[in-house]
């Protein structure tokens, strides 16, 4: 791209394309003393659509670790699946 200030003046801007889809990143779910078993596989299910044993074993992994990644992806799909943890306030974190 090129900018033309005066006849004589020329500015040559160059322009990096970079788009979300390149920069993946992650949900990490954190464990809490209040939330059910049921009610996280539940919101997990929902959130990111995976399978019931898959929610299952996230928050299994969340109750012993403390934390777990239960998303990959691009950072708006992250954010919305965050969004939907949080309705029952869940403790997320989107790390990009």
């Amino acid at each position: 791209m090129e900018i033309k200030i005066d006849r004589n003046t020329k500015i040559k801007i160059e322009v990096e394309a970079t788009t979300e889809e390149a920069t993946l990143s992650k949900v990490v779910l954190y464990n809490d003393d209040w939330h059910t078993f049921d009610e996280v596989i539940t919101q997990l299910i929902k959130a990111t659509r995976c399978t019931f044993e898959e929610a299952r074993n996230f928050a299994f992994e969340v109750h012993v670790k403390g934390r777990a990644t239960v998303f990959f992806g691009e950072l708006t799909k992250c954010f919305k699946v965050s969004t939907i943890l949080q309705e029952i306030a869940l403790h997320t974190e989107v790390v990009s």
